[in-house]
């Protein structure tokens, strides 16, 4: 049997996004979304969902190049001048590690983000990251502390084997250590990740090879469906063809290769 998760990260960031999302799971694969709490559009998505009874709804936890859900005054020192959680993911990583105020400022974030997403009454499907910082131990272990607190079962493992190079290769001790931990907390995950490498960049053709290549393992596609970019997007993603990654979602071929492989399509719910 082959099983494949696809997620569309950044709900509620647009709502171009919105529509996107919407759509791909109505007329497409799109079988589960990852919610930005605090983002100008999160309200709406959250309407939208009642809707899509079948969409399994995660919380995308932010902890840069995003809105806080606290009030500043209560993280100053993860806001830069703009108010916005700060954008240097690597000064970031080694604040979190090396400076216990800081992670105490981490913890009070973290839970404003999963209470207001409890407030939802959305059954929460798993969790992952904004710009997979999860992978961070010390992200990781407050997110296993206050995720267990608010009902989590599954988290994303940002593993994708067909990522090569230095990069690739400097991160095995991390998923390693990650998958390890999970599995200790008796929390559920996908086994492998797909799209990481063509984040901005998935279209019809690669998603179908993708779909051709899927194994017995519990696979996860990660995407950033949009029908069109919107005015206040990352300038990091200014070159992002979100609106292919849609297409591709909901393209009569794409939906053909998971008819011809005998591919179920599930939410992290699924996971046995």
């Amino acid at each position: 049997m082959k099983n494949l998760i696809v997620t569309a990260d950044d709900f509620g960031i647009s709502k171009e996004v919105n529509d996107a999302v919407e759509s791909a799971h109505i007329n497409g694969i799109l079988t589960t979304t990852s919610l930005m709490v605090s983002e100008a559009f999160a309200a709406d998505a959250v309407k939208r969902t009642t809707m899509m009874p079948n969409l399994g709804v995660g919380l995308h936890v932010a902890l840069s190049r995003a809105r806080p859900t606290s009030p500043p005054s209560a993280i100053p020192d993860l806001i830069d001048k703009n108010g916005l959680l700060r954008r240097d993911l690597v000064g970031a990583g080694f604040r979190f590690f090396f400076l216990p105020h800081v992670r105490k400022q981490l913890e009070i974030e973290i839970t404003a983000q999963f209470e207001a997403f409890a407030k939802t009454d959305l059954r929460l499907d798993h969790v992952n990251a904004h710009n997979h910082l999860h992978l961070h131990p010390t992200v990781l272990s407050l997110i296993l502390k206050i995720g267990k607190q608010h009902g989590m079962k599954s988290v994303r493992l940002p593993i994708d084997p067909n990522t090569k190079g230095f990069g690739a290769a400097s991160l095995k001790p991390w998923l390693a250590l990650m998958k390890s931990r999970l599995r200790k907390h008796g929390i559920k995950h996908n086994d492998v990740l797909l799209g990481l490498g063509e984040t901005g960049s998935l279209n019809t053709k690669t998603l179908i090879s993708m779909i051709n290549g899927l194994s017995s393992q519990t696979a996860e596609l990660m995407c950033h469906p949009a029908t069109g970019p919107w005015a206040d997007m990352d300038p990091k993603a200014k070159n992002f063809r979100h609106d292919l990654e849609f297409k591709a979602l909901i393209d009569k071929e794409t939906l053909n290769a998971i008819y011809e492989n005998s591919v179920m399509l599930r939410a992290y719910r699924d996971i046995e």
